[in-house]
């Protein structure tokens, strides 16, 4: 391969919906790009994408795969993604680094949910995208209705450059209003005619250049002058005027393809290769490298994809990881297509690569050459929205589950991996039940682990909503020294806004307590904690103090009602008894936990539970189906809207009712929405679902 400065460099992410054929547009590409001389099929698992194990047995894309092709005297990097929403890692990693994109459509499918996901995702990191109706040579292609909801979905954003002659199984030519040309195909090979446009098309390709050529005007202030003088534009400045448009995300040309045919795709590499923006890094600074993502790869071992920043590297350059201060050498540079990796020489700014056998070099970490201090921002991943426990069915394999889950965690920043302490559980969130099961499948299979997965605990709150009094007296006498302490306490909720008084009804009796003390804590999980030391007269030394409130936060960390944590609670210790001998921390902290338990149980306690704010995006006509389900799972529906098309519902629903909401929203729209989730608060448990947790708790401590 020969060596590209960054104005010869395009790099391009291919988004779409599943079964949008991006995975054939990069074959197609490839193969153009003469990387390939043969093209693969999806069917076949021939294909340079889609080449694990895992993909090749379901068909359908996982990960993102890096790509080239060498076209026009350009390189063209390439990242292929995944449509499904559980795998939207390559998708945000592939906007990061790439500088445009190239949406696929389903000729027979329209805009779907996929495609409207992967554009906000366009819109949110201002990228350029043109758009590819693909499969126009399948028996279902319709291409108006196509061009309706692209219109739907975008609005006077999305505009034809090109339009079929015909479509369904007779598609083999198009008209391309920018060259004022129709490309005639013969064979599967991409074999083409280029001829002139028939005169029964002819009409309504000059009207579609003439909206094309006031657009581009629209761009340019001297364009638009010379628009209104001649009405004329050569087919340069046409280019010229769109460029600065899609460049600014002001328009997003539409495209005619069939990739599984290779139709068009050229024509589509010629418009990234004229119009696409080349990379705005610079290659005058020192070098610095940004690594979007790594992987375990078979015969390779460790392998780190980066992106160039600035300057440019070479093999033996010396680098420091910016993020934990390790030095690193890279011993080979290589350009990558798949699992072809291609030795180069050097890699200027803008371009993408990979090297091998790092030391300890992760997923959004910057490597700079000594003396640069450019640290590159992380990626930012979207919130998980699918959480599950997992335990190895035989404990002998723990060890290895945990290794084999920071691996996987390290190579994919959606799959977040925790021990929860509170839960004593290992959780996963990921981004649905499919991204989960693939990981599954790893397990099993890679590492040989066979796994439990299983609904993870919910983190409740416990809390109270009265005052109650409470005394424990902890006496030990054992032969030797003895242990003595007594507590007598008081709890009362915190309520916003309230300030202690210290004023209550003790026994039947008004009584003052004299606050001598107070300590005041925001607690962890969330909530309040306040401490009151109100003893007179001697009756506990203030030394002991710290034992006792050391026994009331053990007991808060694991509450009364259910083993969760206990918040928002005011704590006042009144009075007690003291041993002259066998008085000891030991004992202070046991009647404290005891007398704090019996008063939360007096104090009307309650429960609280956490609530998520979710947002679905459906299409109007599962709508009903969707609220029903949030209603069924104790959801308040919040607010409805609409939005290019799909419906918007916004509704606070129980985390312990969400366990498997992304399968369940899949199978009521045949997987056409999708959601979000986000934490808002915690709210108190209905009094029957209280009833049942406090049950199930008490069955469970009895079996232990």
């Amino acid at each position: 391969m020969k060596n590209y400065t960054t104005d010869k460099i395009r790099n391009v992410v291919l988004l779409g919906s599943s079964r949008s054929g991006k995975t054939t547009l990069a074959e197609a590409m490839l193969f153009e790009g003469k990387v390939i001389d043969r093209r693969g099929t999806v069917e076949a698992k021939t294909t340079v994408s889609d080449n694990t194990e895992v993909e090749q047995l379901f068909q359908r894309s996982i990960y993102s795969t890096p790509l080239f092709a060498e076209f026009m005297d350009h390189k063209l990097n390439v990242i292929d993604t995944a449509g499904a929403d559980d795998f939207v890692e390559g998708v945000i990693l592939g906007l990061n680094v790439c500088d445009s994109g190239i949406m696929t459509v389903n000729a027979g499918q329209g805009v779907e949910v996929g495609t409207e996901i992967h554009a906000r995702y366009v819109e949110q990191y201002k990228k350029p995208m043109l758009i590819a109706v693909n499969q126009l040579e399948t028996e279902k292609a319709n291409w108006d209705n196509t061009l309706d909801s692209l219109h739907q979905a975008f609005g006077s954003k999305a505009v034809p450059v090109q339009f079929p002659v015909s479509v369904g199984l007779e598609f083999n030519s198009f008209v391309d209003v920018l060259k004022m040309k129709m490309y005639k195909f013969s064979g599967e090979d991409g074999a083409c005619q280029i001829l002139d446009i028939p005169a029964d098309l002819a009409g309504k390709a000059e009207d579609m250049k003439a909206a094309l050529m006031e657009m581009a005007a629209e761009s340019d202030e001297a364009l638009m002058e010379k628009y209104f003088d001649q009405g004329e534009l050569s087919e340069e400045e046409v280019r010229n005027g769109l460029k600065v448009g899609f460049v600014n995300g002001d328009f997003y040309p539409v495209f005619c393809c069939s990739a599984k045919k290779d139709m068009g795709v050229k024509r589509i590499m010629e418009f990234v290769t004229e119009v696409a923006p080349a990379p705005k890094e610079s290659v005058n600074d020192k070098t610095s490298l940004f690594v979007y993502k790594t992987a375990l790869e078979q015969h390779l071992g460790d392998v780190t994809y980066f992106k160039v920043v600035s300057g440019k590297i070479t093999e033996g350059q010396d680098f420091v990881n910016m993020n934990n201060g390790g030095k690193e050498r890279i011993t080979t540079l290589y350009a990558v297509a798949g699992k072809k990796k291609e030795k180069v020489t050097e890699l200027v700014a803008g371009d993408l690569g990979c090297t091998v056998k790092l030391k300890a070099v992760k997923t959004n970490q910057t490597l700079n050459q000594p003396g640069n201090e450019k640290v590159v921002p992380p990626i930012e991943f979207p919130p998980s929205k699918y959480r599950t426990a997992i335990k190895a069915s035989d404990e002998k394999d723990d060890e290895k589950l945990g290794e084999a889950l920071n691996r996987a965690g390290a190579e994919d920043p959606t799959l977040r991996i925790e021990y929860s302490k509170e839960l004593r559980q290992t959780i996963i969130n990921g981004m649905g039940e499919q991204h989960i099961n693939i990981l599954k499948w790893h397990l099993n299979n890679d590492y040989k682990i066979e796994i439990d997965l299983f609904a993870p605990k919910i983190p409740y709150r416990e809390t109270i909503t009265k005052v109650a009094t409470a005394e424990y007296t902890h006496k030990k006498q054992s032969g030797g020294a003895g242990q003595y302490g007594r507590v007598v306490l008081l709890i009362e909720p915190i309520v916003e806004g309230v300030e202690p008084t210290g004023r209550f009804k003790i026994d039947g009796k008004d009584t003052q307590l004299t606050i001598k003390g107070k300590e005041e804590a925001a607690l962890d999980w969330g909530g309040k904690f306040e401490f009151f030391n109100c003893v007179v007269g001697g009756a506990i030394d203030a030394g002991f103090m710290p034992a006792i409130k050391k026994g009331i936060m053990q007991k808060m960390e694991e509450g009364p009602l259910t083993g969760s944590y206990a918040r928002d609670i005011r704590v006042y210790i009144y009075d007690g008894k003291m041993h002259p001998v066998d008085s000891k921390e030991i004992a202070f902290i046991i009647a404290a936990r005891n007398a704090f338990k019996d008063a939360f149980k007096q104090a009307g306690p309650k429960l609280l539970e956490p609530i998520y704010l979710v947002e679905v995006m459906v299409p109007g006509d599962c709508m009903g189906d969707v609220m029903s389900d949030i209603q069924n799972r104790r959801g308040i529906i919040e607010g409805m809207g609409s939005e290019k098309g799909f419906q918007i519902l916004k509704a606070r629903v129980p985390l312990a009712e969400l366990y498997k909401y992304s399968t369940t929203l899949s199978s009521i729209t045949s997987g056409r929405a999708t959601f979000t989730m986000e934490f808002l608060d915690y709210q108190q448990v209905p009094m029957d679902v209280q009833e049942k947790l406090l049950k199930a708790y008490e069955e469970e401590e009895k079996d232990e």
